[in-house]
């Protein structure tokens, strides 16, 4: 068993990919937009998230952090639906939401230009040049988002477990050469890999419930789940945010015992400094 990530450019034939190896699998196949809808369950617009996952944030934002807080709702949502294995899931950045995790397959597909102009032109129905400043818009917003969000180049192939040029190949072979890696020893979800992403949806969820809380939503914290066992880091300056932390913690399923290990940060006034 596997999860099969597929990072792709907008028209290079990764969604078909996707759907091709997770046919060929009888794997689940899910696409950005259904782990929006997931996203939805904590309260969030639908618009909202899907800003998060497409712009860069203004300044404003980046200030109160309110988009990029957006994206933990989508990490915790991506994370609960791999935990059964069996996933293939096709957009940009799932790698990303989903690090360190062994039987993670990280497939990034690549098309040249000619390739992704024609299927621009055929399915938009416009001219070449229109077509060309469409794929340069999107691939340029797409990776300023990715750098400002997770500060790497979204075409760095060293992100990724496999690079797969479908102006290279037929789908066919793409598909074969895809299942085939899964079968290898290096991305089978053992024990401990399985432990590993069970860690990381539980502290993911509970860094959801913190950012939905209004009563820790405005306070940076650092969950790490072991076991069902969290521990939580930060630091606030208000009392109100110590003792609501563990108790919002606890509405997660599967939590065992929570450390919170908040440092209480002294208020200063002014006239304090004089």
């Amino acid at each position: 068993m596997a999860i099969i990530t597929i990072s792709r450019g907008t028209f290079t034939g990764g969604e078909a990919l996707a759907a091709a190896v997770a046919d060929r699998l009888g794997y689940r196949c899910l696409s950005r937009e259904s782990i929006l809808e997931a996203a939805r369950d904590y309260g969030v617009p639908i618009d909202k998230l899907r800003a998060a996952m497409e712009t860069t944030p203004t300044l404003w934002e980046r200030l109160v952090g309110q988009r990029t807080a957006y994206l933990v709702y989508i990490r915790a949502a991506l994370s609960r639906q791999a935990l059964t294995d069996n996933l293939v899931y096709h957009g940009y950045v799932a790698h990303l939401l989903l690090p360190a995790i062994p039987h993670v397959l990280s497939v990034r597909v690549i098309a040249d230009s000619e390739f992704r102009l024609q299927a621009v032109m055929k399915q938009q129905r416009c001219e070449q040049a229109e077509a060309r400043a469409y794929i340069e818009k999107v691939d340029r917003e797409r990776r300023r988002w990715v750098q400002f969000i997770f500060g790497v180049d979204w075409e760095d192939p060293h992100l990724y477990d496999m690079v797969v040029n479908l102006s290279r190949m037929t789908m066919e072979t793409a598909c074969d050469t895809v299942i085939r890696l899964t079968e290898r020893p290096e991305f089978r979800s053992t024990d401990s890999s399985r432990q590993a992403l069970q860690n990381l949806a539980l502290a993911n969820h509970v860094t959801a419930l913190l950012a939905q809380d209004p009563r820790t939503n405005q306070t940076t914290l650092d969950v790490v789940a072991d076991g069902g066992i969290l521990t939580i880091t930060g630091t606030t300056r208000s009392q109100a945010v110590l003792d609501a932390v563990p108790e919002v913690a606890r509405k997660a399923d599967g939590v065992k015992d929570v450390h919170a290990k908040i440092a209480l940060a002294p208020i200063y006034s002014g006239f304090e400094m004089f």
